[in-house]
């Protein structure tokens, strides 16, 4: 089962306004997302940080879930009323639905809002002389690949600001 997302007022806006001024990724996502394309379907079109860019969307309203797609057939796969509008399924299910939906996507926003949190600081503080380390960041793709760049931006930021900016950006954004 794959969850099928379709934008909401907030993300229509969005695309047409850039008023929230996403990351080119997540923007990506939202553009991607079109009420017919489940998860996987989206995956084969944008490989690289779907379920992150997807829960940062969830997260911040700019996409809800409006049902699943059956991906297989067979036991796993859901009869043709899975496709449905959640509103319109028997009461038991969208909370299942809903509770899959977080699941899947939810165990990267507080990766994804860490890493947007550690990239807004550095640009607070330091301004275009960090824009390379702050693209870095971006592309991180875990916590591992993080770590080393936000040490580096406590580096930078000491050097620019002094240790006592250097150590407020560590203690709020150390990994």
């Amino acid at each position: 089962m794959s969850i099928i997302f379709r934008k909401t007022a907030k993300g229509v806006a969005e695309i047409e306004t850039r008023e929230h001024r996403l990351p080119p990724r997540v923007r990506n996502a939202l553009i991607l997302v079109d009420g017919k394309r489940d998860v996987a379907a989206l995956k084969g079109l944008m490989p690289l940080q779907v379920d992150e860019s997807l829960a940062t969307l969830l997260e911040q309203a700019f996409i809800e879930a409006i049902g699943a797609s059956a991906t297989a057939a067979g036991p796993q796969a859901l009869p043709d009323e899975a496709a449905k509008p959640i509103g319109r399924r028997p009461a038991e299910a969208p909370a299942a639905t809903s509770h899959a939906a977080q699941a899947s996507t939810m165990s990267a926003p507080s990766f994804v809002t860490r890493q947007r949190a550690a990239v807004r600081a550095l640009h607070d503080a330091i301004g275009p002389i960090g824009e390379s380390l702050a693209i870095r960041m971006e592309r991180a793709r875990n916590e591992t690949e993080l770590r080393p760049l936000v040490q580096m931006a406590v580096q930078v930021i000491g050097d620019a600001r002094g240790h006592a900016a250097a150590d407020d950006y560590a203690t709020r954004h150390g990994f």
